[in-house]
């Protein structure tokens, strides 16, 4: 599946795996890498902050993980030598592990230099974009599957057909490509998969922010160019301007002029079922089992990509309409006194919008518990958030989860919720206290509700907590 040179690739007959230690490991991009270097036969460690589930579930894989950052992770070799050091961009240049493996003289190589082998597959495919790479990632490795091909993957959240958030196989690859990491804009594919663009992970001086958004959206714009084809959504305005640099560009949408069109599109409480054109001709009917429109545009990228890898497309079809999203994506959790409960990551305006969305096409009354995101992020964005939310019936509105930002003065939860009262909304309530959530949801929740958790922080707690699934 990748170059035969490359570190990433089986070691060759008589030559010794290497060693890499993996620092952040219970992360969701980290755990991926570390399960797909141990596919292929190398050997891998790792350490995070604390202890998690998905670091146990590693754990239970046969990888090595230790609770902490500490230098002796590479200077007392507790795992054995190591040969690769592995971080994030946002690991400070400075930590104490990074200033050893220095030291040392041992490799300190970036996450994305990762993936950039990867991605040096010739049938690799690199999903961009703000919003939904997640689910359209998931729903390409669904499809290209269901088609009777056998794809590798590469995702930024759990996949049930999986059971898990990275898939080996012979071919085509496809990975999610997150541009809050700067150094994607250097990376490129034999197709680039482009969702949308918008503002998200700009204006901050962290390490997994753009100064602008013009400096961001010029990244996409250089990885498109870098890239074989690109297959963009017609639906967002702006993405053919930014496309212009491209070899080869094709169309998906619901637009007239999309090269993959969704037509005849029939929502209904539980997905959408719809009919996929090609050019003008009937490739045949789709579903998905997710509602909101997004979700039909995110199936018709999965579609689209496996028709162009010469997929079955009635078999990627029906493996869609089966398909019930990532962990964290619309991801139903169960019922409280017959009322449906899901967990969602929305956690900007766009996609606040369109998980309300979704939540309106199955017809119950909808109920939001939503968790502001990072201070920065509300302090941008807080207008737009309370007009995300107008649509929904109620909503129990928590405290900023911080995400390790420090306070911003006069930046608090309340901005959302005063914006929607001032605009008429009934259904506000500013309600820090969780249990205080939780007890009236319980005592007022019924069969024709739908309870969304949203948010980018633990507010997927209350979902397990609400619907009685440990957490």
């Amino acid at each position: 599946m990748t170059d035969p040179h490359s570190s990433l690739s089986r070691p060759a007959a008589g030559t010794p795996a290497l060693h890499y230690h993996l620092m952040g490991i219970g992360g969701i991009g980290m755990s991926a890498f570390a399960r797909l270097l141990t596919a292929r036969g190398q050997r891998v460690s790792g350490c995070d902050a604390s202890g998690s589930e998905l670091t146990a579930q590693l754990q239970a894989e046969g990888i090595d993980v230790a609770v902490g950052h500490a230098a002796a992770h590479v200077t007392d070799s507790p795992f054995g030598s190591v040969d690769v050091l592995v971080a994030s961009e946002a690991v400070p240049k400075t930590h104490p592990e990074l200033v050893a493996a220095r030291v040392a003289g041992i490799e300190v190589r970036p996450r994305m230099a990762l993936l950039d082998e990867l991605l040096a597959a010739p049938d690799s495919i690199g999903v961009i974009g703000t919003h939904g790479k997640t689910t359209t990632t998931s729903m390409i490795a669904v499809a290209l599957l269901g088609a009777g091909l056998d794809p590798a993957a590469f995702v930024g959240g759990i996949v049930p057909e999986f059971g898990s958030n990275a898939r080996m196989g012979s071919g085509p690859f496809v990975a999610e490509v997150d541009e809050s990491d700067r150094a994607f804009a250097a990376l490129s594919c034999a197709t680039a998969v482009f969702t949308n663009a918008e503002d998200d992970h700009v204006g901050g001086a962290q390490a997994t922010y753009w100064d602008t958004v013009e400096e961001q959206h010029a990244g996409f714009a250089r990885f498109v160019t870098q890239s074989g084809r690109v297959l963009r959504c017609a639906d967002w305005p702006g993405l053919d301007a930014l496309c212009t640099g491209s070899p080869e560009q094709i169309s998906y949408g619901q637009k007239a002029e999309s090269d993959y069109r969704a037509v005849n599109v029939r929502p209904d409480t539980e997905g959408t079922d719809f009919t996929v054109e090609f050019r003008g001709t009937v490739l045949g009917g789709a579903r998905v089992g997710l509602p909101g429109t997004h979700n039909v545009l995110n199936a018709l990228a999965a579609l689209a990509v496996t028709h162009l890898h010469g997929g079955d497309f009635a078999q990627a079809a029906a493996a869609l309409a089966a398909f019930r999203g990532p962990g964290r994506r619309w991801q139903r959790i169960g019922e409280l006194n017959g009322a449906l409960v899901i967990d969602d990551y929305a956690h900007n305006a766009t996609k606040v919008a369109a998980a309300v969305q979704a939540a309106r096409q199955t017809g119950r009354r909808v109920r939001v518990v939503f968790q502001p995101h990072r201070f920065l992020r509300t302090q941008q964005s807080w207008p737009r958030l309370a007009d995300a939310l107008m649509d929904a019936d109620e909503v129990l509105l928590l405290d900023i989860a911080a995400a390790s930002e420090a306070p911003i003065e006069g930046i608090h939860a309340t901005l959302i919720s005063d914006r929607m009262a001032g605009n008429g909304h009934a259904g506000i309530h500013y309600m820090p206290n969780r249990a205080q959530v939780v007890r009236t949801l319980r005592e007022t929740a019924g069969p024709g509700d739908i309870i969304v958790t949203m948010g980018a922080g633990d507010v997927w707690k209350l979902s397990r907590e609400l619907a009685g699934v440990p957490v």
